[in-house]
């Protein structure tokens, strides 16, 4: 393999490797919003009175804590990236 193609493929892999990379940052970030929506919207649109307990409360944190995380793993996947 000639050396100008031997750099086209290694920058086409790069490339690759970012959108992956981005792919799979993407889908965290939906899955932490859908966390939200779920415990968290969830939690405050239910006019039920136990979830206003100490047990709803925990669940709740639980929803927000593991939306925060799997955000906060998509920013790290992002850090990545190559330039």
């Amino acid at each position: 393999m000639a050396e100008g193609e031997a750099d086209i493929e290694a920058s086409r892999r790069k490339l690759v490797g970012n959108e992956r990379r981005k792919l799979a940052a993407g889908a965290l970030d939906r899955l932490s919003t859908a966390f939200l929506a779920v415990g968290g919207l969830g939690q405050v649109l239910s006019l039920k009175p136990e979830s206003t307990t100490m047990r709803g409360l925990a669940v709740f944190g639980r929803w927000i804590l593991g939306a925060a995380l799997l955000h906060w793993a998509g920013h790290r996947i992002l850090g990545g990236l190559k330039a």
